[in-house]
């Protein structure tokens, strides 16, 4: 309107400042009055998170009324910490003055900005007999993306997260299923007119449904194992019809079981990509796991170590298998120097700050804690590539030990024979040599030889490795099915991805501090 000369620069101004001011305010007392519960509640649920209101909450204790004046131009914390401000029962009459003169800054070079813009769209909209609504609102919105943008990066955090959507965007182990999965998909289906099946492939594994398609028990694969002595973690299922008490009760019993003691593994019995999985330190922590995880859960001892996943094959008539990848699974850590929080020491590091929005939720509690100076902070505990783990290739810890005896162990297990052991070991030495292990996990047909995830292979290495993969899915297949064994039908997949679907979400995977 300022640009049209429908209203001079000052009276929009004026009212653009009272609006805003207003607003202020009312957020305020919303706090101060309605508390916490509010966030649970439309309207204020749909603009404010509660994660937001307890970091401006830490900033107020720590740097108090600066928060104000930098909220103003940080994208999105304008809500939160203004409803802090109220929620920490400080006094209106000081806060209604720095809000005043927070909006007294702003409002002007709002409405100048948008009006100076706004008159060159209109100028150029009528010089080329164009609408100057669609005009303006073409602008307003390259406007507001270019506000943001430009205030993102004022900021050492807004300038690394986008370095990490960067890195995200520019390196494919990062990208989503959807965008890798294309041309492994075309690729299975000329398998599977090769093999004149679409499903043969879920002939693979006998010895598990649809050969681990989707939805199987991690706990019968793990019991499929149980003559492997003493390399398998001791695990128990903890049925979720059970109340809380009685499931702690469980995992006190299992502990006692087998002489054990914290920390031990909590994860659901059906889980894709590390969903659901915990470190559980103590007796509250497992009632906190417990209060959100309604479906059945395995209890399983706490393997110490480095993790690795080996993913291996046997042709149904061969005696011997073989070794088809390892992955080296490494816990990216950052060391304290005694001036810089924790979010800072992951913002700075090359490759958390890829995962940095990740990490940052993740550690939303800890985050303005200051490691003293040479203290190391583990930021994942659990081997996943979508958790934060760094994966590598592993070929260099193959022996002709280890081979013989992961053979020997999958040779245990009557009906398996392709899929990723996922093995935690104290001593990489003792690994080589084929001993002192754990196989916490065995995943079956959809597992993925995880190497390729090595920032060093490009996709083409990937697709190489995966198209190879299915191959010998695809053929151990067919030999099972000349043998007799029975592929499920495209009926039964769709009924298990059908059912996987409708399972209530698992337990969110944690560290706890």
């Amino acid at each position: 309107m300022v640009a049209q000369g429908r209203i001079d620069f000052v009276a929009a101004a004026l009212a653009c400042f009272l609006g805003i001011f207003v607003g202020d305010v009312l957020l305020f007392l919303a706090g101060r009055y309605l508390g916490r519960p509010a966030l649970k509640r439309a309207p204020l649920r749909w603009f404010v998170r509660p994660d937001d209101v307890e970091r401006s909450s830490e900033w107020f204790n720590r740097r108090g009324i600066v928060v104000i004046a930098a909220s103003r131009f940080v994208p999105g914390m304008r809500l939160p910490t203004y409803f802090a401000a109220g929620l920490l029962n400080t006094k209106l009459f000081r806060f209604s003055i720095y809000f005043l003169l927070a909006a007294i800054v702003w409002t002007p070079l709002l409405v100048g900005l948008s009006s100076v813009l706004g008159g060159e769209v209109i100028k150029s909209a009528l010089l080329a007999r164009q609408n100057v609504l669609v005009q303006l609102l073409i602008a307003g919105v390259a406007l507001y993306l270019a506000v943001k943008l430009a205030i993102q990066m004022a900021t050492y955090r807004g300038r690394r997260l986008l370095v990490s959507k960067w890195r995200r965007l520019t390196r494919w182990e990062f990208w989503p299923m959807w965008a890798i999965y294309p041309p492994v998909i075309c690729y299975v289906l000329f398998l599977a007119l090769k093999h004149r099946s679409l499903t043969v492939f879920t002939a693979a594994n006998p010895a598990i449904p649809a050969s681990g398609f989707i939805g199987e028990s991690k706990l019968d694969i793990l019991r499929g194992l149980a003559t492997s002595n003493g390399y398998v973690a001791r695990s128990n299922l903890i049925q979720a019809p059970l109340d809380v008490n009685a499931r702690i009760g469980s995992v006190k019993a299992f502990m006692e079981e087998h002489d054990l003691s914290f920390p031990c593994v909590l994860k659901p019995d059906q889980g894709q990509r590390g969903s659901g999985v915990a470190i559980i330190r103590s007796t509250a922590e497992t009632s906190s796991y417990f209060s959100s995880a309604p479906v059945d859960t395995i209890i399983q001892e706490y393997a110490p170590g480095v993790e690795f996943g080996v993913f291996y094959y046997r042709q149904p008539d061969e005696k011997r298998g073989r070794i088809f990848s390892i992955t080296e699974k490494r816990m990216p850590t950052v060391t304290g120097d005694g001036a810089s929080t924790l979010e800072r020491l992951i913002l700075a590091d090359d490759r958390a700050v890829c995962t940095a929005q990740f990490l940052l939720d993740k550690y939303k509690t800890r985050a303005s804690e200051v490691p003293a100076e040479g203290e190391r902070v583990q930021l994942v505990e659990i081997g996943t590539h979508s958790k934060g783990a760094l994966f590598l290739d592993g070929g260099w810890i193959r022996t002709p030990e280890l081979e013989t005896k992961i053979d020997e162990i999958s040779h245990s297990f009557d009906g398996f024979y392709f899929g990723r052991f996922d093995i935690r070991t104290p001593s990489v030495d003792d690994f080589k040599a084929g001993r002192n292990f754990k196989i916490v996990e065995l995943n079956g047909v959809t597992s993925e030889a995880t190497h390729i995830y090595d920032p060093r292979n490009s996709l083409i290495d990937a697709y190489r490795v995966l198209f190879e993969q299915w191959r010998l899915a695809f053929e151990i297949g067919a030999k099972n099915r000349e043998r007799g064994v029975r592929p499920s039908t495209l009926r039964e997949l769709l009924r298990m991805l059908t059912d996987y679907s409708r399972r209530p979400s698992p337990a969110r995977s944690r560290r706890y501090p």
